[in-house]
């Protein structure tokens, strides 16, 4: 979410309706109201509202025909505002409009939370110490993610009941069908072999479900993590999903992003995968994790299915970034790396 651009003429807003429900729904809201459009949200478009005040950040569906069940920004104002009561570091939520007449569909309002968003995850301007210090804060606020009383924040009813990783490789596969355009091996292959071999869930938490380094922002001057952001995919699951998808940075060779494959040790200060493992299950109580390459052949079949409805709504003209097409680029890749974390899982 660094950086703005330009607003197309497809991602415009009516600042007169938007401005009356700002006026209406959102305490102390005083226009006259100016916007403009995060670069980053490929899912759910972002943008930054300022008003001569204060600035807020409003997320809204895409426009035009979108799969079932897909960016539920509803869901991610329920989560936020259960959340942020809590303490939890998330953006202060101001309202939810379902009402798809006011911008052109539903939308939510929050604080607009300034700091500093990390993109590549080598830290590249850090020292080690600074390093060590900012992935120890990443991996304790998952750790507090995951041991939040969520019925105690009134998401009690955030997610369906019985096994996680069952409903999420079944939503996966219908939105990856809901969107296929061509016949990949790799793909069909583990639509097979997942169902077949799933792990056992043994805890019940809020899942963020895209917990990486930069969906959420850090304090503007200490390894502090004060707002995770993007919250679209969360739900009540397995944790495990969140802390094996975290993981994956440690097993993605460095791409500037989140990839840190042979830059972890005392030279570099990020943590091994060993040591983040040993961190997070003494946050949690946890006496060790199971083997993860389920877990990562999971997670890269679940981006499969993201990055093959970008890649839809690229044909269908309705994707929302300039960096959908770089990104749609790589999903033979994806599910190539896919089948390889199976095939170490016993496939």
């Amino acid at each position: 979410m660094v950086g703005t651009i330009e607003v197309g003429d497809k991602d415009r807003l009516n600042l007169d309706t938007l401005g009356a429900w700002m006026t209406a729904n959102v305490p102390g809201y005083a226009g006259p109201l100016t916007y403009a459009k995060f670069a980053g949200g490929q899912s759910n478009p972002t943008y930054r509202l300022d008003t001569p005040e204060r600035a807020y950040v409003l997320r809204r569906k895409p426009f035009g025909p979108i799969l079932p069940s897909a960016h539920a920004v509803d869901r991610e104002y329920r989560v936020i505002a259960g959340l942020h009561p809590t303490g939890f570091p998330v953006p202060r939520p101001y309202g939810l409009c379902e009402d798809a007449a006011i911008i052109g569909s539903a939308f939510y309002v929050m604080e607009m939370v300034e700091g500093r968003t990390i993109w590549d995850g080598a830290m590249p301007d850090a020292t080690p110490a600074e390093r060590t210090a900012h992935y120890e804060a990443m991996v304790d606020t998952l750790a507090a993610l995951h041991n939040t009383d969520y019925a105690a924040a009134g998401l009690g009813e955030y997610g369906k009941p019985g096994n996680y990783f069952e409903r999420q490789v079944g939503r996966w596969t219908k939105q990856y069908r809901a969107a296929e355009t061509e016949h990949m091996d790799s793909v069909e292959r583990l639509i097979e072999w997942l169902p077949r071999t799933l792990p056992e869930q043994t805890r019940t938490s809020i899942v963020h479900g895209d917990y990486r380094i930069d969906n959420m922002i850090f304090a503007p001057s200490e390894p502090k993590v004060i707002a995770v952001l993007d919250w679209e995919l969360s739900t009540l699951g397995d944790p495990l999903a969140d802390f094996s998808y975290l993981l994956m940075s440690w097993v993605t060779e460095p791409e500037g992003r989140s990839g840190v494959l042979g830059m972890t040790g005392p030279d570099t200060g990020i943590p091994t995968i060993e040591q983040v493992v040993e961190r997070y299950c003494a946050a949690t109580g946890r006496d060790g994790v199971p083997d993860l390459n389920w877990y990562f052949a999971y997670n890269l079949f679940r981006l499969t299915g993201i990055v093959q409805g970008i890649k839809k709504r690229i044909i269908d003209g309705t994707a929302s970034s300039a960096q959908a097409e770089k990104t749609v680029a790589k999903i033979h890749g994806l599910t190539d790396a896919a089948w390889g974390f199976a095939v170490k899982a016993g496939a």
